[in-house]
């Protein structure tokens, strides 16, 4: 062996004999939640603070299906505070046979410990990691525990995790249960403020999923506007479904429901159709949203398909040469909501997704075959209603298919078949590549003079784009306006949109700052929030934002995106004074509320060049060099991507603004009218 050859084995024993049991480290108790909070609860933003109050919140709910709690409350304190109490049977305080602690001390500072393992605390639960309070617990600078049972009041205090003090006696109950207070560790989380919405909403659904039950909310951080709300709904999921439908058109005067148990297995499941075109199922175990399904969802599907073309055919709505309705047409306009509760559940994942048990696949499948078959007996009128429904969403799918069928054949023949409209770039490196939805001719011919053709490319749109929400897919095809969109993006949509043949990294959408080009963004929002859900989580939307004002003093211009910017710049450049804004440039008519004086004094200094403003009403008053500078250069342009937090929420906004309900958008409109501080006509 040469000299090389042995000092190169010695290096490397030396380096493998560095790393023994001294550089193994053991986390502690509740250590390793807050070393990596992420893998408890998410993450360290808003929706981890949240998170925290959904733990303590759960354990409520699972003594409320246990049958021991009727109430919850949850209070949003100051300084970051939250409390949260049921008055279920209050946790154990008795000696722990394995840990020689208090039960209540081992359930506050131990991983994996509760009643929810051996079958003897709860029969159902959605907490079955043994892991949430005493997460809450590790992530706060300072928590109070107090339990009332057995006739009296019992408190622990902890901070960071560990105890404060032993388990004392701090007075005397009647009643029984829980309250945890606590403050998160601001060092820990990168959010300190509740929403309130959130709160609500969370709530409000927890209280449709465990009927009876009735659950308190209070906002009390500021003690000059404190919020109370009571949520309690003896109807459960069907309850849900109402509120769910609020702003539809119901096709379907009764909601369907049926709450049975079968192998140990509850099932309550509501349905009621709508005139709508799209599907809103939503599936729960345990109180658990799962958000991608599972066997629950797939007994409940199959079962739909099942039912519905058994009674078409036995009822004569669909002939012997009929082909069988699919589940797409059988789910159009579907508002449903399944919920399970099982003792045992095996989810996907932390973040418990999917609900995997096989065995809940039949009992789904075979309550609501029996009940679903029996209410369509039963309600004929509904029956009808529904099975029309279902007709005419099979005649529209094989529409669309023949419409979907000749896009795709249009946009088979990269470059020669995309649109006329549409002003390519040279490259064809995709992740370079952006695509512009320009609003109208004018705009869009700036833009094209305006833009970089190496990577930018400008698709002008003429007029008002169809409404997705009030239209079937055989008419979005049909529109010339969607159809050069979608063929321009070369990636299909709907169900069969592939992110892959994406022809643009960018899609940005750029509309004028008015009344007509808000319309026209919203439009295009809804046709991307349906039919390109992926383009927008995989963030690939974007929307321009063009400035509203030009400010121009000497040789110095200035591009202003915003009323409060405009302030500020107005007293940076020493002309406080002025309050208009003119409309173009070289327009000298002050705004009517100008008194005479400012008014003179505005027209005076624009005459003799000093200070210039001009308001842009549309993106066709730029040049296209302006045009560029401020709205298009990579360097110096303000975008906002596009991404949805909650879907649910966006999906009810959507349905106000663009669906069908006149009045639901009226009312929504009255209340939110005295919160728009800039309305442009």
């Amino acid at each position: 062996m040469s000299k090389n050859e042995k000092e190169k084995k010695q290096k490397t024993a030396g380096s493998a004999g560095e790393y023994t049991a001294k550089q193994i480290t053991v986390l502690e108790g509740l250590d390793p939640v807050r070393k990596r909070p992420g893998m408890y609860i998410g993450s360290t933003g808003t929706t981890g603070l949240h998170h925290l109050i959904w733990e303590a919140v759960d354990n409520g709910i699972d003594e409320a299906m246990a049958g021991h709690a009727t109430e919850v409350e949850v209070a949003l304190l100051p300084n970051t505070r939250v409390r949260v109490s049921d008055n279920g049977r209050g946790i154990p305080v008795d000696t722990h046979p394995v840990t020689k602690l208090s039960a209540l001390e081992t359930v506050m500072t131990k991983l994996h410990a509760g009643g929810k393992f051996g079958g003897g605390g709860y029969k159902v639960s959605g907490g079955l990691h043994g892991v949430g309070i005493s997460v809450v617990n590790a992530l706060s600078t300072y928590m109070r525990t107090e339990v009332r049972r057995d006739g009296k009041v019992y408190m622990m205090e902890f901070s960071e995790g560990k105890p404060k003090a032993k388990l004392k006696t701090v007075g005397t109950s009647k009643e029984t249960g829980t309250t945890q207070i606590w403050e998160p560790d601001q060092k820990i989380f990168s959010a300190n403020e509740y929403d309130w919405d959130e709160v609500l909403n969370h709530l409000r659904q927890q209280a449709y999923l465990t009927k009876g039950v009735k659950i308190f909310a209070a906002d009390e951080r500021d003690p000059q506007d404190i919020k109370r709300y009571v949520f309690y709904f003896e109807g459960g999921v069907a309850s849900y479904v109402r509120h769910l439908n609020h702003a539809n058109e119901v096709k379907q005067e009764k909601v369907f429901y049926v709450s049975k148990e079968q192998d140990n297995i509850s099932v309550e499941i509501g349905v009621q159709y709508t005139s709508e075109f799209r599907e809103f199922v939503y599936s729960f175990a345990n109180n658990i949203h799962t958000i991608e399904g599972g066997m629950h969802m797939v007994g409940f599907k199959t079962a739909l398909t099942r039912v519905l073309n058994n009674y078409a055919r036995k009822n004569n709505f669909l002939k012997e040469k009929d082909e069988n309705l699919s589940g797409e047409d059988v789910r159009e306009g579907l508002t449903a909501v399944i919920s399970v509760k099982l003792p045992d559940p095996q989810f996907e994942g932390q973040t418990k997704a999917k609900l995997g048990n096989p065995e809940v696949r039949t009992v789904v499948d075979t309550i609501f075959n029996d009940y679903f078959t029996a209410f369509l007996e039963e309600n004929p009128r509904d029956a009808r209603e529904i099975l029309s429904k279902c007709l005419l969403a099979a005649q529209a799918r094989r529409a669309a298919k023949a419409a979907r069928d000749t896009v795709i054949r249009k946009g088979a023949f990269d470059g020669l078949t995309l649109p006329g409209k549409l002003a390519d770039c040279s490259s064809k490196k995709r992740e370079e590549c952006e695509l512009y939805i320009v609003e109208g001719d004018s705009a869009g011919g700036s833009a094209k003079q305006g833009r970089d053709r190496k990577f930018q490319a400008i698709l002008p749109l003429r007029g008002k784009v169809l409404n997705v929400e009030k239209a079937r897919l055989d008419k979005i095809l049909a529109n010339n306006e969607l159809k050069n969109l979608i063929i321009a993006m070369g990636a299909n949509f709907g169900d069969q949109f592939n992110l892959e043949d994406l022809r643009y990294h960018r899609i940005i959408i750029m509309t004028d700052a008015d009344v007509d080009g808000a319309h026209i963004r919203t439009l295009l929002l809804t046709l991307f929030y349906r039919y390109f859900p992926t383009l927008i989580t995989a963030g690939h939307l974007y929307i321009a934002k063009p400035p509203l004002y030009r400010v121009q003093k000497g040789k110095e211009v200035n591009y202003v995106y915003g009323d409060d910017e405009l302030e500020s710049l107005k007293k940076k450049l020493g002309v406080t004074e002025l309050v208009s804004v003119f409309a173009e440039e070289g327009d000298e008519a002050p705004r009517p509320e100008a008194d005479a004086a400012v008014a003179e004094k505005e027209t005076e200094a624009v005459k003799a060049g000093k200070v210039n403003i001009q308001r842009y009403k549309g993106l066709g008053e730029m040049n296209p060099t302006q045009l560029w500078e401020t709205t298009m250069d990579p360097a110096r342009r303000v975008m906002k991507q596009v991404n949805v937090l909650d879907a649910e929420k966006a999906n009810e906004l959507f349905e106000i603004l663009m669906g069908s309900e006149v009045s639901t958008r009226k009312r929504f409109i009255q209340i939110h009218a005295a919160s728009v501080q800039n309305l442009d006509i």
